[in-house]
């Protein structure tokens, strides 16, 4: 008798190759994720190492990994010292709050038109609007300036104002224009039918329907704002109007010398609010997003 090869082994073996690629391909997304999370998270762990540090230590040629003499005085300092940081954050929170608000409503207003308007212009004027958003903010300062100087507006909250919010409308009328595509003609004409008029069927009834696209707006406005340091260093000439960015630098950073430890620790808190105001509504940030490149394709 002759003994026939059955081909069921090589059968089992492609179960088994599979399972070895998916493993492969598991591990290597997850070294992936770990290599981008060590490169993301390792300027806030050495921020947050430095802050607690001594001055001595902070400025040594052999820097340490983690701190040899635990120490709070950089925070108790920026608190109780003679830099005026509450008057820093109080500026910042207005000028960025402000410019969140009414960069929502003109991005709101903006979008709209973009969206539902039917003038001849509609299509220049967006590709208009959208060259201005690729801009590098140096380009604006300029004219900005002379605007705001010819306004006397400079040295203001409400010029600073201004200014982050002529950089900001562009992107949030484009990313409103999106969420205004997804939503149906038919409730805009339904509520005409209705006797609404178009500002009370805009309010009314639309926005309403995108609020995640509101919440992703006035986001993106407010961190913007927050963390711009061009703007403030330009436009602002004394310290009790200057926001945080700008204060931290004019602060701690001198002719011959440079406390990193203190700015580390005002810089912790700074910080730190802006991550935990972005984490609790990053849901509707990413839904926000999401619906909106879904509209706009």
């Amino acid at each position: 008798m002759t003994a026939v090869s059955s081909p069921a082994p090589a059968r089992q073996r492609t179960p088994v190759r599979r399972r070895a690629q998916k493993r492969v391909g598991t591990l290597g997304r997850n070294i992936g994720i770990g290599v981008a999370l060590f490169f993301a998270l390792s300027p806030l762990y050495w921020m947050v190492t430095t802050s607690l540090k001594t001055d001595l230590e902070a400025t040594r040629q052999d820097p340490s990994l983690w701190p040899e003499e635990l120490t709070a005085s950089n925070y108790h300092e920026l608190i109780n010292g003679n830099l005026p940081f509450g008057s820093f954050a109080l500026n910042s929170i207005i000028t960025a709050l402000a410019a969140a608000v009414i960069g929502m409503v003109l991005s709101a207003l903006g979008g709209y038109a973009l969206s539902r308007g039917t003038f001849r212009l509609r299509e220049p004027i967006s590709y208009l609007v959208l060259i201005a958003q690729m801009l590098p903010l140096v380009v604006l300062l300029g004219p900005l300036y002379l605007l705001l100087l010819n306004a006397k507006l400079v040295n203001t909250l409400p010029g600073l104002v201004v200014g982050y919010i002529s950089f900001a409308v562009p992107f949030g009328m484009w990313l409103m224009k999106g969420f205004f595509d997804a939503v149906p003609r038919e409730v805009e004409e339904a509520a005409r039918v209705d006797g609404y008029p178009r500002w009370q069927i805009l309010f009314r009834v639309v926005l309403p329907l995108t609020i995640p696209g509101l919440l992703t707006t006035g986001t993106f406005v407010f961190i913007e704002s927050w963390n711009n340091l061009i703007y403030p260093l330009t436009l602002i000439n004394t310290m009790d109007k200057q926001t945080l960015p700008g204060g931290l630098i004019l602060s701690f950073t001198g002719q011959f010398k440079t406390d990193w430890a203190g700015m580390m620790a005002a810089s912790c808190v700074t910080t730190i609010p802006l991550l935990v105001a972005f984490f609790a509504i990053q849901r509707s940030m990413v839904r926000g997003l999401t619906a909106g490149a879904v509209a706009g394709e």
